[in-house]
């Protein structure tokens, strides 16, 4: 270990890891290998990871689509882990010994049994949260409280319309929508699924094989629409969701699943916008320090959230967990060895909630 490193349990030399050469398929192109723990640097955390949950961005790194930066290869996908750290960079030290939710380094990294991981996006999960559920909060309901509460401030009497409402991100924003005292229209594409939705408090479960979905929103909004749109979908859904938003609403763009090579594309006609009368509010889950802020600011003209707004979501997620207000919707528990059957099975919407993967 270098001298930046404060150590709380020795790591060993070696792990094992899921790691690609080539893009391709997840059956064809994951290996698992033995390879080096790596070492933090300063300002971040080494994890021995309990628990990885899958992502659909993880497929990116996998199949080789849409990234802003692709990783160098050899390497592991995972931009998500939950565990303990174990060593810590300068700056970092005070996480020490910290059971967590966290997001890799670069986004990347996660499939393994250690994991690098930038304090800025470490969140401490308590041990009253038992896995696998402590593993399923980070994204999903970090994601569905940014959109709902922190950019679409939603309140008690209005209504959202939620998107793949039997999915990670969707299933949250379901409850926390509930929570927040709203009436939630949440779209899914099975009545199975649908029958999920209504049990996580859904008032409207909308199957989108069978139903339309703009004719059922404005039908129970007596032609109003709904004062906030989840969108976690993207192009797929994009034309019908505007269609179903109020005046004055607000449309969270929250993710592209349907076509991401569309996130970096010009494709979203001004006018429509304008004549639709609502807010277009962007979404990103990415946590920095106050002084990275101002430097993307500066260089790149982003607007990245601080790590303590990330801090206040994991308190009050925790807290509506404890209270019984919302609850993590893990779907399956694969074992680590089983890794590349279960984001297959992700991505052939084979899964509901969140595929959580358990690390002996």
């Amino acid at each position: 270990m270098t001298d930046t490193m404060t150590d709380a349990v020795p790591a060993p030399a070696s792990m094992r890891a899921w790691r690609v050469h080539a893009y391709g398929a997840p059956l064809e192109v994951l290996r698992l290998e033995t390879v080096e723990v790596p070492e933090p640097g300063p300002g971040e955390v080494l994890i021995r990871v309990r628990a990885i949950p899958l992502n659909l961005n993880d497929l990116e790194r996998i199949t080789g689509g849409n990234m802003m930066a692709p990783p160098t290869f050899p390497y592991s996908p995972g931009m998500e882990v939950f565990g303990e750290v174990i060593a810590g960079g300068t700056g970092a030290e005070a996480l020490l010994g910290r059971r967590v939710a966290a997001i890799t380094r670069q986004a990347h990294g996660g499939f393994a049994e250690y994991a690098i991981c930038p304090a800025t996006g470490v969140f401490e999960v308590p041990a009253d949260v038992e896995l696998p559920g402590a593993a399923a909060l980070l994204f999903p309901f970090h994601l569905a409280w940014l959109g709902l509460i922190d950019r679409a401030d939603l309140r008690a009497g209005e209504s959202v319309l939620i998107h793949a409402g039997a999915g990670g991100s969707g299933s949250a924003a379901i409850q926390l929508a509930k929570l927040a005292g709203a009436t939630v229209f949440a779209t899914c594409g099975s009545a199975e699924k649908a029958q999920l939705c209504r049990d996580l408090g859904a008032d409207v479960a909308i199957d989108y094989t069978t139903e339309d979905l703009v004719q059922v929103v404005l039908e129970h909004t007596g032609g109003r629409g709904v004062d906030v749109v989840f969108d976690n979908v993207g192009e797929a859904v994009m034309d019908a969701s505007m269609k179903c938003i109020a005046y004055n609403g607000r449309y969270l763009m929250m993710g592209f699943a349907s076509n991401k090579a569309v996130a970096d594309e010009a494709f979203i006609v001004p006018r429509r916008i304008a004549m639709g009368n609502f807010k277009l509010c962007g979404v990103l889950l990415n946590y920095t320090s106050d002084d990275m802020i101002a430097m993307l600011k500066g260089a790149l003209g982003w607007n990245v959230a601080p790590t303590s707004l990330g801090a206040l979501a994991m308190r009050e997620i925790l807290d509506a967990v404890r209270s019984g207000g919302v609850r993590p919707v893990v779907g399956a528990t694969p074992s680590f060895e089983e890794l590349p059957q279960a984001i297959t099975a992700m991505a052939d919407r084979a899964t509901v909630g969140r595929v959580v993967i358990i690390v002996d």
